[in-house]
């Protein structure tokens, strides 16, 4: 199969949640090896269906490059810890384009694998970061919402101008 492409802010496709996901069969394994394969090709961290214009709660991470990579089919944050801890982040859909960013230092995920198996995670730092990110991004909440209005003009414009040299 071609691979998808990913798509590009400002495209309104990135402010839509995701459905979730219902058939766990040969086409879910499709999608996720779809979006593995973007992940590894955009060389990030972590990856929605989201990015291709694919609307289903589906996450592939892989924070440590050269790592296993883990499926997650309808995510859910299950519980945050009172404690903040601050990353930077960015987007296969805004390349070239990071601000730090705050959120939860830890985060427990309840989630589903490709056979539909539920499982419970625990995760912190720059892994509990990513699945914070990628879950907004399948509620349709672009990472720059998380900025300051002043921040998310400068990366906005940031942005504009490396498509435009582009």
């Amino acid at each position: 199969m071609a691979a998808r492409p990913l798509i590009l802010y400002p495209d309104p496709r990135l402010d839509l949640p995701s459905e979730p996901v219902a058939a766990f069969d040969a086409d879910l394994r499709d999608l996720a090896r779809d979006v593995t394969e973007a992940l590894d090709a955009a060389a990030a961290a972590g990856l929605t269906a989201a990015h291709l214009g694919v609307r289903r709660r589906l996450v592939v991470l892989r924070p440590e490059p050269g790592g296993a990579a883990t499926v997650y089919v309808n995510p859910e944050i299950v519980e945050r810890s009172p404690e903040r801890a601050t990353a930077r982040e960015g987007s296969v859909s805004m390349p070239g384009v990071s601000e730090p960013v705050e959120r939860a230092a830890t985060i427990r995920v309840r989630f589903r694998d490709l056979d539909g198996v539920e499982h419970e995670e625990a995760a912190d730092g720059f892994r509990a970061a990513c699945l914070q990110h990628e879950i907004d991004q399948l509620e349709g909440v672009f990472w720059i919402v998380r900025l300051s209005r002043l921040r998310r003009e400068r990366a906005v414009k940031r942005f504009a101008k490396l498509r435009a040299q582009a």
